[in-house]
């Protein structure tokens, strides 16, 4: 079969989509792209099982949507994989139906985290083919491609062929599903190691916030979090069940990335790095290697799980990022969250990683329901401590956001909190949840969020730690990104999303 796999361009006045592999939907005023490792991953698998594919990112590429058809018919795709996200899933649709006018013969398969929480809406808004469900799309759309390709055409043929976790309209016209997904099923050590080269990781190898060195690129050591429980998360909805491939072979793909691809940084999307005895083999096998003298490292990490020998063996390994889930300053809302309770130890995991050598980097969410604004200046006030005590060195601020299939969102509608379905709404730029907080504060607490680094110690500890042409590149990048950050916020609403 003829597949393409990748995203449709999504053109708004918000700015560029950070769509691809990304737990979160925002507009950014600079462009900024995550390398999308799951489903290159499914290109990956797809092409060795013997298909043809295609990988079409129209955002990353920056196609307009008359260029991305024209590649998109000359490819004569049998078979699309395309993922979308609960703010864009409206447009998503329109494009959908699209390309089912320019190429007929196509079946276009959604995936996402708002695909498995309502496939059935998708079905009934758009002309796509299948709704897949779950995190693991390079699985189970190789299966889906396998038994299409073996001639599967009834409902009752699709249901016996077919993986767990897929949507379609059957011959009456009414959904029909093979049943809920079950990632268990799907053994991560039998993946190919990711072909680069089909899935041109190039395109998201300099325009990120995240890369210190240039080129960088992602690995995903793990689907996706240990801890996996967060009410917020909707990668929980797609990962409820934790595995992880083993140490040797993540070594192997670092080193075949700095060898092969002249990759200076990487970061590691796991929801969570692995930790314990995993990561102890895996930071001692970079020393061993040399890898860690070659390249840096960063990954995400729960607040409080390790202690301070960690935090320094991962130093050693060649660790420098480390993304730490701060989320609010108020104890009683991690709690409610469901938030690890290992992440109340925030400061001391700060200090303990700054201590190491290692820049902690933190995520802060406000406009929880159950929130004021003085509980939102507590946690604008800890970061602001966090950066003048020189414990983190960059932040990510956010409306927090409900989106469906997550604890959070069935508690909402439980407690009518929510204050729209309408999805175009939920991109971030303002509350879709009641909140004590009015509008226009809240955006001018995620700018005070933004700008609670300024303080006079922190520019001056960033000014003295330049030591290479990269450090002032990066800092410029990353103060250019702040001030795109603070314009994202700056106002309400003005315009609809994609078209």
């Amino acid at each position: 079969m003829r597949i393409a796999v990748g995203y449709v361009p999504l053109e708004s006045d918000l700015g560029v989509p950070l769509l691809s592999q990304n737990r979160q939907f925002q507009w950014f005023s600079r462009p900024t792209f995550v390398y999308p490792m799951v489903p290159a991953s499914a290109a990956t698998l797809l092409k060795k099982r013997g298909h043809e594919v295609l990988w079409l990112d129209g955002i990353a590429e920056g196609l307009t949507q008359e260029r991305f058809d024209e590649r998109f018919t000359a490819f004569r795709p049998d078979l699309f994989l395309l993922e979308t996200k609960t703010p864009v899933v409206k447009a998503t649709w329109r494009k959908v139906d699209h390309l089912k006018e320019i190429a007929p013969q196509c079946r276009i398969v959604l995936c996402g985290d708002h695909v498995t929480a309502m496939p059935e809406e998708t079905l009934a808004n758009s002309r796509a083919d299948f709704a897949l469900c779950g995190g693991d799309y390079d699985f189970t759309v190789a299966e889906l491609a396998d038994a299409l390709a073996a001639g599967a055409d009834t409902d009752e043929r699709l249901k016996a062929n077919f993986p767990k976790g897929i949507w379609w309209r059957g011959a009456n016209g009414k959904p029909e599903t093979t049943g809920p997904f079950c990632n268990r099923e799907h053994n991560l050590e039998e993946l190919p190691e990711i072909d680069r080269d089909l899935t041109r990781w190039e395109l998201y190898s300099r325009a990120n916030g995240n890369f210190r060195r240039l080129p960088g690129t992602y690995t995903m050591a793990a689907r996706d979090c240990w801890w996996g429980k967060c009410s917020f998360c909707s990668w929980t909805t797609l990962y409820p069940e934790w595995r992880r491939r083993t140490p040797s072979q993540m070594l192997d793909e670092i080193r075949h990335l700095v060898e092969r691809r002249g990759a200076k940084e990487i970061f590691d999307d796991s929801g969570c790095f692995p930790t314990g005895a995993w990561l102890r083999e895996f930071c001692e096998g970079m020393v061993a290697s040399g890898l860690a003298s070659r390249v840096t490292l960063g990954c995400n990490m729960i607040p409080g799980a390790l202690d301070a020998e960690q935090y320094r063996l991962m130093a050693r390994a060649g660790f420098k990022f480390v993304l730490f889930g701060l989320e609010s300053a108020q104890h009683a809302t991690l709690e409610r969250i469901n938030k690890c309770p290992l992440a109340k130890n925030v400061e001391e995991s700060m200090r303990l990683a700054h201590e190491a050598g290692l820049r902690p980097h933190v995520t802060c969410m406000i406009g929880y329901p159950w929130e004021t604004a003085d509980d939102a200046r507590r946690t604008i006030a800890l970061t602001r401590s966090l950066f003048d005590r020189g414990w983190i060195d960059t932040l990510q601020a956010t409306i927090v956001i409900p989106y469906p299939g997550t604890p959070l969102f069935r508690e909402c509608r439980k407690n009518g909190w929510l204050r729209t379905e309408d999805w175009d709404r939920y991109d971030m730029r303002e509350p879709v949840m009641r909140c004590p907080i009015p509008d226009d504060e809240l955006r001018a607490l995620v700018r005070g969020l933004y700008a609670s680094f300024a303080t006079p110690r922190f520019v001056w500890r960033q000014l003295r730690s330049i030591r290479s042409l990269a450090d002032v590149a990066f800092l410029a990048r990353a103060a250019l990104r702040v001030f795109g950050h603070l314009l994202d916020f700056r106002a309400a609403r003005k315009s609809g999303g994609a078209s």
